[in-house]
């Protein structure tokens, strides 16, 4: 199945699916937590808390191939694949770049996690690039943003992350959580890595908690053997049960896009409220370069009252 020739509307329901089994039109569960060597890799270890089962490897090339990513990974939850991501990139003595309105979890970690581990953290302005250069060091290896801010959903121009990037010898990482792959694809435009929590958008029914990285193979594969270790793997059934929301996934952003701009542009006048940030209504402007990106701006906005 080449990929490229295929919308995202059959990717999220055909990629990843390696053929049936036994006939069996829906992917199984395969609850074993071990498995014995196959006839031609006798040194495979294959586990669920390495996360190689089939239900995780099937799960990961569905998620790669929606990401258009040349690996996937799937994790315990979204802080998870951003312990991971982030551990895996920095160590001893390094400093990272975050946007100053980050997720909270996220800010946590950073500010008070990877100091213990010795980096530093600085949070920058996306809606100020000339203060982005001020805030670099020696010691600078990433950074590290939102296509869509949680929980005030600013567009990020994120060509200009990339390009900034790239003109500093940073790893990109963008946080796609709240546009989720329907509405952006950011490895696309150069970013390095994508991660999500996959209990929103993704998973789409709130009912499992789940975490995704996807890239290179190379940067997937050391976000990986952080979590061997650590043991952020993803139970098999709840592999099944992402799989399977992932299937309308499309159906449902594009239908929680619309809902959501209108209702957006309906508070916008309403006389309790004094304002509504939600990308192309209310006071927040987002230029054309950036809108053009998006193919939609998700079903998240937030307000303020009057």
């Amino acid at each position: 199945m080449r990929h490229d020739d295929l919308s995202i509307d059959t990717l999220a329901v055909h990629a990843g699916l390696p053929g049936r089994i036994d006939g069996a039109v829906s992917f199984p569960v395969f609850h074993s937590s071990t498995y014995a060597p196959r006839d031609d890799a006798d040194d495979e270890v294959r586990y669920t808390r390495l996360n190689n089962t089939p239900n995780h490897l099937q799960l990961a090339a569905k998620l790669a191939a929606l990401t258009g990513a040349e690996a996937a990974l799937v994790t315990a939850s979204g802080m998870a694949a951003t312990a991971g991501v982030l551990t895996s990139l920095l160590a001893h003595g390094d400093h990272a770049l975050f946007q100053a309105d980050v997720y909270g979890g996220t800010r946590g970690f950073a500010s008070q996690e990877l100091p213990r581990a010795g980096v530093a953290a600085s949070f920058v302005a996306l809606d100020n690039p000339s203060s982005w250069a001020a805030a670099l060091r020696p010691t600078t290896r990433l950074i590290w943003v939102e296509s869509l801010s949680n929980p005030c959903v600013r567009a990020t121009d994120i060509r200009g992350v990339v390009a900034f990037a790239r003109a500093h010898g940073l790893v990109t990482v963008v946080d796609n959580t709240f546009a989720s792959p329907v509405n952006l694809r950011p490895l696309s435009l150069g970013v390095d890595l994508e991660v999500h929590s996959a209990s929103k958008y993704l998973g789409g029914h709130s009912d499992l908690i789940a975490g995704v990285v996807a890239g290179s193979r190379g940067r997937v594969a050391a976000v990986h053997e952080r979590l061997e270790r650590w043991g952020g793997c993803l139970d098999p059934h709840a592999c099944f049960l992402l799989e399977r929301g992932i299937k309308t996934l499309a159906l449902r952003v594009a239908r929680q896009c619309d809902n959501a701009r209108a209702l957006a542009t309906e508070l916008a006048a309403h006389p309790a409220v004094a304002a509504v940030h939600y990308p192309g209504v209310g006071p927040d402007p987002i230029p054309e370069a950036v809108r053009a990106i998006f193919r939609g701006f998700g079903g998240v906005f937030s307000l303020d009252l009057a």
